[in-house]
């Protein structure tokens, strides 16, 4: 039987990224954007987030993953850190889901994805990949041509199995030049 061909990875490029947050406008939307592209979390594990899930005097955020995957305490990097303070200081902190709809739950897969669609529009990004599930692939992939090693990157998005993360790691022509940076003395 012939082999299943493998599609790329769909995925934003740095420059994308920047171009969708300066469109987002909403501390509580750059907070959740935020978070989802620096932890690779899923929509519906957004939904999961309560207030007391973070430690504004640490800077770090209790992750609880889904689909069988680990979650654990992380610390924010500076553009969450910003993001996540700026919207406690609107939200207040009283106990609930960090990202509150008007019915008192966290957002729905949908709500994200209409989120996404709208801010992907504005920031002119490709109709392909206007969904949420977009920013996990990225992050993987950010973290990859940043030189993250391969199992840093498993624990940073919190799969169990090191399969799931592989699909993350070809290569990109940004982590091709740089290791021709690094191999040109050699």
């Amino acid at each position: 039987m012939p082999r299943r061909q493998r599609s790329t990875i769909k995925h934003y490029s740095e420059q994308e990224i920047d171009r969708f947050f300066r469109v987002i406008d909403s501390p509580r939307d750059r907070a959740i954007f935020r978070l989802m592209y620096h932890r690779g979390l899923r929509a519906s594990e957004i939904a999961l987030l309560q207030v007391s899930d973070v430690d504004l005097s640490a800077d770090k955020i209790e992750i609880t993953r889904l689909k069988g995957s680990t979650g654990g305490l992380y610390h924010m990097c500076r553009s969450e850190r910003l993001a996540v303070h700026a919207w406690i200081r609107k939200r207040g902190t009283a106990p609930g889901p960090l990202f509150c709809t008007n019915r008192g739950q966290g957002p729905s897969r949908q709500y994200i994805d209409k989120l996404m669609r709208h801010y992907g529009g504005l920031a002119n990004l490709p109709e392909d990949r206007r969904h949420a599930h977009v920013l996990k692939h990225s992050c993987a992939t950010h973290l990859f041509n940043r030189g993250e090693s391969l199992e840093d990157v498993q624990d940073h998005l919190g799969h169990r199995n090191i399969q799931n993360t592989l699909v993350y790691a070809a290569f990109t022509n940004q982590r091709r030049q740089a290791r021709e940076r690094r191999l040109d003395a050699w």
